[in-house]
């Protein structure tokens, strides 16, 4: 299997791997709520980081951990943003209007033309999902999965930096620890006592290895190996995974509409993204 075979396998196996750990953390909502999960995956994901890259935080300059404290607050945020809408509207859905964040991220600062097509793409493809003439969606999933998006546009934009001032993921490990503290005020509250039940400490160790330590790692030596042209068009696929691992995990069917405007939103991802640096570090 050649290098750029390799990649595509790792980036496929990133994205499952995001998205079902995605789907499973959905089952948690009921015992600690959607704050709550996103706090423990959190906290895990941090200490494993931490455990694996030992990041040396001692002499380094204030600018590059207040680069690394706004990436991780960032990152928290997003997931507890993006964990409210999940609880309020069907995976696939949230993640496919989580998705503007990315596409904007692409086409920002563009001069192509075609980027106006990829744009009016992904905006049909909203407004399909939102279906303001038929049964609305819930309002305030819509408006987390949206914020999750913006969150996400500058998550993209603090990672490429933080990669280039840390080395490997020691930078990650930093960051995680401050999207924890972010997350605490929310999760510890809404969690409370359970969240120390040995039972849902597991459930949240496996949710954070799935949707955090695993994909990120598949995802740098898959940009070992592949143009980030490549690397981008692959991560678009990312609602159609998403809506999978809904219907899968928590049998949420969606209808021809939705797959529709889901497709349109990939579409129009892959398309903007190409030949632009790559989404996620």
């Amino acid at each position: 299997m050649s290098d750029e075979a390799r990649g595509v396998a790792l980036v496929v196996a990133a994205v499952t791997s995001l998205q079902f750990g995605a789907g499973f953390a959905v089952t948690l909502f009921d015992e600690l709520g959607p704050a709550g999960a996103a706090f423990l995956r959190q906290v895990i994901a941090a200490v494993v980081l931490v455990a694996i890259w030992r990041p040396r935080v001692r002499g380094r300059p204030a600018e590059d951990l207040r680069l690394a404290a706004a990436f991780g607050i960032t990152l928290g945020l997003m997931n507890l943003c993006i964990y409210e809408a999940m609880d309020r509207i069907p995976l696939g859905i949230a993640v496919t209007i989580e998705f503007v964040g990315p596409l904007g991220v692409a086409v920002a600062g563009s001069r192509r033309a075609l980027d106006l097509v990829w744009v009016g793409l992904a905006a049909g493809g909203i407004l399909l999902l939102a279906d303001p003439f038929g049964e609305a969606l819930d309002t305030a999933g819509i408006a987390f999965a949206l914020a999750a998006g913006a969150l996400w546009a500058a998550y993209i934009l603090l990672s490429a930096r933080t990669g280039r001032v840390f080395p490997g993921g020691s930078g990650l490990a930093i960051a995680m620890v401050f999207g924890a503290a972010a997350t605490l005020p929310f999760g510890l509250p809404e969690g409370g006592g359970e969240l120390l039940r040995p039972e849902l400490l597991a459930a949240g160790a496996a949710v954070a290895l799935a949707s955090s330590v695993i994909p990120y790692s598949l995802e740098l030596e898959a940009l070992r190996r592949l143009p980030a042209r490549v690397f981008g068009v692959l991560m678009s696929l990312e609602p159609a995974v998403a809506a999978l691992a809904g219907l899968v995990v928590l049998s949420q069917a969606l209808d021809v509409r939705e797959w529709l405007a889901i497709g349109l939103v990939v579409i129009a991802s892959a398309g903007a993204t190409t030949g632009v640096p790559q989404l996620r570090d």
